[in-house]
């Protein structure tokens, strides 16, 4: 039950996007393909989880090394 206020909802969404496209900005869209960016968009913060860019739980290495001290 509810169903078909939901599924009109969503046809109603996708008749929307798919008839009215919203105005593109096609050079910040080509500047961000590019890879070139601007100094703000630059981010010098530390992320909270670079101390664990090292481990890797798929490392077979330390596996096997364990399983030969056993």
């Amino acid at each position: 039950m509810g169903r078909g206020r939901a599924k009109a909802k969503q046809t109603k969404v996708a008749r929307e996007l798919k008839y009215h496209s919203p105005n593109t900005d096609l050079e910040a869209l080509q500047r961000e393909l590019s890879g070139s960016s601007s100094p703000a968009a630059v981010d010098d913060e530390p992320d909270e989880f670079d101390g664990y860019a090292s481990y890797d739980p798929d490392d077979e290495d330390d596996d096997a090394s364990w399983a030969q001290r056993k």
